[in-house]
């Protein structure tokens, strides 16, 4: 004999259990749609800075890297994925809008998510050096060689 509470609370657990499915199907995407997100090939679809993509993704030690791991936080997966959600939203708003400009510009708080990154990265290397100083007022080039500004504004 079937107890009517016991039908319903498996019903509730099942419906519970494709909703969590779901919902988790929803906050991650399909297989693999985060990893091709992150890659700099995905960036390149609205970024068209074609030549800091090329000189990116083929000189030095950063050609391994991606886009997302020096433009975005990276210290908690919560803050990687909120911001990756605000700047992508603000970028596609500006670039089918037609307001991209073609001239790179960092924010306040990407020059913060930067810095962040590179001694993230080059702990070791940088323990010695004032960290009030941008990195990038010595190694301008460094992750756009060639194609980096003169300038970072």
């Amino acid at each position: 004999m079937v107890i009517p509470g016991f039908k319903r609370l498996r019903l509730f657990l099942a419906a519970a259990a494709v909703a969590a499915a779901l919902t988790l199907f929803l906050l991650f995407g399909p297989p693999r749609l985060v990893e091709h997100s992150e890659s700099p090939e995905f960036c390149a679809t609205c970024h068209v800075h074609d030549s800091h993509y090329e000189s990116f993704s083929h000189w030095g030690a950063h050609r391994r890297g991606r886009c997302v791991d020096c433009h975005l936080p990276n210290d908690t997966a919560a803050n990687h994925f909120f911001w990756k959600g605000v700047d992508g939203a603000k970028d596609l708003a500006l670039f089918h809008s037609g307001l991209f400009s073609e001239r790179l510009r960092l924010t306040e708080h990407g020059r913060h998510v930067l810095q962040a990154n590179c001694i993230r990265c080059h702990e070791t290397t940088v323990a010695h050096i004032d960290p009030d100083r941008p990195c990038w007022e010595c190694h301008r080039r460094a992750g756009h060689k060639g194609a980096a500004l003169a300038k970072i504004q």
